[in-house]
């Protein structure tokens, strides 16, 4: 009953996993996974399971007992384990013993395997033929299902979508489209006081196994920070008497902590729009810069938005690649093609010859320009990072520096008034004054930046500010 490996990982996706803490415990995340931790969940089904069955999860660790796999958990992998032994179950509960793994990647939590007894006879097929690695007889069957890469996108932010599939891989596998639809207080009843959750609705199909309607239907998954997840509810597909299974937590020895912002202070969503103006006295002080972009295309994160030119001394086209994992927000391509008269200043690294030298043309490559990330994961005042001499960036921009997300501040441009983020970034391209300085950048929560002051070395000043 063991899944398939996860195949064909596109390599940007697999970016930097969280950190632990200095003591080298998990840092806190959605689903914690220190040995000592323990949960218990209590499940039925309407139609096949009707009477309520405990379950005990933990942690697997080198000295556990089958079915664990003999391995202790790290910072970012681990291994829990689930069974019906010694719950007190009622007779006519189903019996069950497995195991799932998973992994803090990148781009969240994510199922690397699963294993377990078959599910009962009574239980829908889903596989078209046996012996069959999918079930849905059980609590963490009914988290992971139809969600295996990930299972939890991260960061969770306002707008956050994905699209993924689950099950074994080589038979009959499930897919879905996920949706984080925001946090709620919710009670069950291992926390009877209302407690914040995140609300993670999945539209769930599967097609080909003779229980494709018991595999399909709307999932809805509450996690606590700090806990895991505190409920499921799944309504199968099939119509007003199709089932429902339903999973509660009953009790745990871990502790509900309060979930990071879920401020989107650069959404990438399908059609935004927005309009540019900037200005330089310096370069062009007769007429501004005013240019258009749009989020073209949009999936998993990732998304590319597309620049051209309104009015003003440059003509262009140009197409930026962004993608947002929980080592931040990051630009991985950066396309243009423009006409100009104005003469700008000649911009580094010295490395790399001219004509492969990055230039300044849209307010994208204002604020790109330097080294990722562009934002943390979840920024909070205070947050700094540094641009390393050397790796990627360095190669393409010779740029080193400081940024450090400042904290929150009201601002006024002509797109409105806005409760915006304020990252500054400090800047060294040695050489190159027009690529030193001092950039600020203010973001704005579901609508993006909104005004950049790029100070730079050579005594000009490029602003940008959010017409509409």
């Amino acid at each position: 009953m063991r899944s398939a490996a996860l195949l064909g990982l596109v390599a940007l996706l697999l970016a930097i996993a969280p950190s632990a803490v200095g003591d080298g415990t998990p840092a806190p995340s959605w689903l914690p996974h220190s040995t000592d931790a323990t949960w218990e969940y209590q499940w039925t089904d309407s139609v096949y399971n009707t009477t309520p069955t405990k379950e005990k999860v933990t942690v697997c660790q080198a000295s556990s007992a089958a079915p664990c796999s003999g391995t202790d958990p790290t910072p970012t992998a681990f291994q829990l384990t689930w069974t019906t032994d010694g719950e007190n179950n009622p007779a006519g509960a189903p019996a069950s013993r497995g195991t799932v793994s998973f992994a803090e990647q990148g781009l969240g939590l994510a199922t690397t395997d699963w294993n377990s007894n078959l599910p009962p006879s009574n239980f829908p097929a889903l596989c078209a033929s046996a012996p069959c690695g999918n079930s849905l007889a059980s609590a963490y069957y009914n988290v992971i299902w139809g969600t295996r890469f990930p299972t939890l996108f991260e960061p969770l932010l306002q707008g956050t979508t994905w699209s993924t599939t689950g099950g074994d891989t080589r038979d009959v596998p499930s897919s879905s489209t996920n949706t984080y639809v925001g946090t709620e207080q919710i009670t069950v009843p291992a926390f009877p006081n209302p407690v914040t959750a995140a609300k993670i609705r999945s539209q769930v199909t599967q097609a080909g196994a003779p229980g494709d309607p018991y595999g399909s239907g709307i999932r809805t998954t509450w996690w606590v920070y700090g806990v895991g997840p505190v409920k499921v509810e799944f309504d199968h597909a099939g119509g007003s008497s199709a089932p429902i299974t339903t999973a509660v937590l009953v009790s745990t020895n871990q502790t509900p902590q309060t979930p990071p912002s879920d401020a989107n202070y650069f959404p990438m969503k399908l059609g935004l729009t927005g309009t540019f103006r900037w200005t330089n006295t310096k370069l062009f002080p007769k007429k501004p810069v005013v240019e258009s972009y749009s989020v073209d295309q949009v999936s998993n994160g990732t998304g590319q938005i597309s620049v051209k030119d309104v009015s003003g001394p440059i003509k262009v086209n140009g197409s930026y690649g962004f993608t947002t994992r929980l080592d931040g927000v990051t630009n991985f391509f950066a396309s243009t093609s423009s006409k100009t008269l104005v003469k700008f200043p000649p911009l580094g690294p010295s490395s790399l010859p001219p004509d492969q030298r990055r230039h300044f043309r849209t307010p994208f490559d204002l604020l790109t320009f330097g080294f990722n990330p562009m934002l943390p994961a979840y920024p909070a005042a205070g947050n700094t990072w540094q641009g390393a001499a050397s790796g990627r960036d360095y190669q393409i921009y010779g740029v080193t520096g400081t940024t450090t997300v400042v904290g929150m501040q009201r601002i006024k441009v002509p797109a409105g008034t806005f409760n915006a983020l304020v990252v500054r970034s400090t800047l060294k391209q040695p050489g190159f004054p027009f690529g030193s300085g001092v950039r600020t950048s203010w973001f704005a929560a579901n609508r993006g930046l909104v005004k950049l002051v790029f100070k730079h070395g050579d005594g000009s000043t490029s602003t940008v500010e959010l017409l509409k």
